[in-house]
């Protein structure tokens, strides 16, 4: 009896080590994902969700930028080497030099990359062949308009040009409508809209073949007339009693749903708004080019890149690549349903809503002559931060847009003399 009950009490001690070695807790890696999406936070909780249910063993915390740029964001964390595992870049210099200095990890063997549109791989590429992002999609700005409003104004054609434009600004208000809406408090929008739809017509249509090489190297000159009427339209609109009331107090949510909600006849805004500003309203919206260009002169449109996803060189970052690549798989119709972008993929796996008028839109605007892309892309990144004061500076008076466009003009050569040293 002994016998059997120490074999017996062996076989229990035997049972328990295996619960144990069963119950070990499974080793985890968890990973940082600083994102820039101030119309989308939901979808990326949604999107890090689900791919921790696919993959237990990575948890995501999912962290937002603040403030009016991905860059403002960026600087801190690559200054004092607190670097995220995923993060949120746009497709311009700075983010190819963060690449270049080894802080961007080299995307381009993943499946993401691959199924990225080839006309967008340029963007996400930098000089030495690193391919340090993908984009969020085929970005452009345009306005979006409120059919019923214009049709109750007597606005019987869209307008083409700058002189139209006011005028059907002065019908709308004539009407009782406001004409459209700025966003004061949230810069970004008023830098990506007017500014840079002014910046396209004004410089770029002067200077179609080199333009970018002038901001390279300090060149551009916008001690001029064309660069000041950049500023001026957009200190005009304002000046006019065409944008809403408390205008410098106008968030981004904020002047979307003035729009979303009939208060507005206008808003200048972005094709990744289009999932809410296009559905869902008790009235139609349409679509047109903004028409910054003067009588005569064709339009420069703005359409690019998108901000997009990068993965950091970190210790987590193949646990980060593979949410990468997640985001731009299982999880892309998550993100599209919500937005209704025009997608930067090739192929598309799910179930996805896309707006046909904002994919015709887009389609009309890369074939047009000439075309520039959203100012994040192209102003260095001291620039962009220095830009979004400066125009909230114009619109309260604080600076003339003489004055606006010859600060433009030296942080460019300043940016540029730092870069070329």
């Amino acid at each position: 009896m002994v016998a059997v009950l120490g074999c017996c009490s062996l076989l229990s001690g035997c049972d328990q080590t295996a619960d144990n070695a069963s119950s070990a807790p499974v080793e985890r890696t968890r990973i940082t994902a600083l994102v820039w999406a101030p119309d989308w936070p939901d979808e990326m909780h949604k999107i890090a969700d689900a791919f921790h249910r696919e993959n237990p063993d990575i948890m995501v915390d999912v962290q937002f930028m603040i403030g009016n740029s991905v860059e403002e964001n960026l600087k801190p964390k690559v200054a004092t080497h607190n670097l995220p595992d995923l993060v949120s870049v746009n497709p311009n210099a700075y983010s190819a030099e963060l690449a270049n200095q080894g802080i961007l990890a080299d995307v381009g063997d993943s499946a993401a990359w691959d199924n990225m549109l080839d006309s967008l791989k340029p963007d996400w590429t930098n000089r030495y062949g690193k391919r340090f992002g993908i984009s969020g999609g085929v970005a452009a700005t345009l306005i979006y308009y409120n059919k019923d409003m214009f049709r109750k104004a007597g606005i019987k054609t869209l307008p083409t040009n700058f002189e139209e434009f006011l005028a059907a600004c002065a019908a709308l208000r004539k009407a009782g409508f406001t004409p459209i809406v700025w966003t004061g408090a949230f810069p970004n929008m008023l830098a990506n809209g007017p500014f840079s739809f002014g910046f396209a017509n004004n410089v770029v249509a002067h200077h179609p073949n080199d333009w970018k090489q002038r901001i390279a190297d300090g060149s551009l000159d916008l001690n001029n007339d064309a660069a000041v009427d950049i500023f001026a339209k957009i200190k005009l609109i304002a000046d006019k009693g065409y944008v809403q009331r408390g205008y410098m107090n106008t968030s981004y949510d904020e002047g979307n749903r003035l729009f979303a909600e009939g208060k507005a006849a206008m808003a200048f805004q972005g094709t990744w708004s289009s999932g809410e500003l296009m559905h869902g309203n008790h009235f139609e919206t349409g679509t047109f080019v903004p028409p910054w260009n003067a009588p005569g002169k064709a339009v420069v449109p703005v359409v690019g890149s998108e901000t997009g996803f990068a993965v950091c060189e970190t210790r987590n970052k193949k646990a980060a690549m593979k949410f990468l690549e997640f985001i731009y798989d299982r999880g892309y119709p998550i993100l599209q349903n919500k937005r209704q972008n025009v997608s930067p993929l090739k192929y598309v796996g799910g179930k996805t809503v896309t707006d046909q008028q904002i994919v015709d839109y887009v389609q009309h605007a890369t074939q047009a002559p000439l075309t520039a892309g959203p100012y994040y892309s192209y102003l260095p990144t001291n620039t962009i931060d220095m830009l979004h004061p400066l125009l909230q500076d114009v619109l309260l008076g604080k600076k003339t847009p003489r004055q606006a466009a010859q600060a433009l003009e030296k942080s460019i050569r300043h940016e540029a003399r730092t870069e070329n040293k």
